[in-house]
């Protein structure tokens, strides 16, 4: 889809306590603008958009969302022309001032600007003719890029030598990457989902695309949902990065970090457990932070 993916092994990022170890797989390497899940939920949507002859993609998503940036910076590369349809009208007399959608529209992305109401028709027919009468034909790619294609894409992210790990942990979304890191994992392994969002609803999005029963999700280190940071967090990151060399966002993977230390502090995993941390990139997310400071 793009140039050839980059391959990177893991590296530890902690050793710990009780023989933990706490290793680190680095799919925000894999493009430098096309990152981590993004990277996988793109790569056969994109092919079959090709494939049927498509030359537009339309997606959904918020003010600081990942997949707006990557679908851009995507559709850029290869010459696609891309549309955002953003949740929050009020954006539309500032999103210059947002990094994220700044960068998507110097991208090419074109903005379709919509209330909380109507952004949660963003699946009912009668919303998707409007746009196309707007628009005309295009590739529609979910909220987040989570469909099937997107599964068969998250799905690559373990490989052969990471049947070791006793943990897999990654941040959740709209629930495509867990859902297709569950499908690739062992009965042995217990996959843990760390949602960015407040609320429970994942667990039914997650069940549409698997049928395994090794996973669940830990709800309480959204910081207060999609979005939302503390300082607290901002410095632990930064302290993170000091120790290790290693940046988490703070929307999605630094939340999941902060909560995969705090569940050691707590004893919530076995001596000499092997856990695996998806980095799943989003690093521009910090651009957001920065701005609204």
């Amino acid at each position: 889809m793009f140039e050839k993916e980059k391959v990177y092994n893991e590296e530890l990022l902690l050793n710990l306590p009780k023989g933990i170890q706490l290793i680190v797989k680095r799919e925000d390497l894999l493009h430098p603008e096309v990152s981590g899940n993004k990277f996988r939920k793109l790569k056969y949507n994109i092919a079959e958009a090709k494939r049927l002859g498509y030359s537009k993609l339309l997606t959904f998503g918020g003010a600081y969302s990942n997949h707006i940036a990557a679908t851009a910076a995507a559709g850029r590369i290869l010459g696609l022309q891309t549309i955002g349809v953003i949740r929050g009208e009020e954006l539309k007399t500032k999103y210059k001032d947002n990094p994220t959608l700044f960068k998507a529209e110097q991208d090419g992305m074109l903005f379709e600007f919509v209330t909380r109401t109507q952004y949660r028709e963003k699946s009912d027919r009668s919303f998707v003719n409007y746009l196309e009468q707007v628009y005309g034909d295009f590739y529609l790619v979910p909220e987040g890029g989570t469909n099937e294609l997107a599964i068969r894409g998250t799905e690559e992210i373990l490989k052969e030598e990471d049947k070791v790990f006793d943990y897999i942990c990654c941040a959740a979304g709209t629930g495509g990457t867990v859902a297709g890191i569950i499908n690739a994992s062992t009965e042995r392994q217990q996959v843990l989902g760390f949602p960015a969002l407040k609320g429970d609803f994942l667990f039914d999005e997650i069940r549409k695309y698997t049928n395994r029963t090794n996973w669940d999700l830990i709800l309480d280190y959204h910081f207060g949902g999609y979005g939302k940071v503390t300082q607290e967090l901002i410095d632990f990151l930064l302290n993170i990065e000091k120790k290790t060399g290693v940046l988490f966002d703070p929307i999605y993977n630094g939340k999941m970090l902060f909560g995969v230390l705090k569940m050691i502090e707590q004893d919530k995993f076995p001596e000499n457990s092997k856990i695996l941390l998806i980095h799943s990139g989003g690093l521009q997310g910090w651009n957001d932070i920065i701005k609204g400071e």
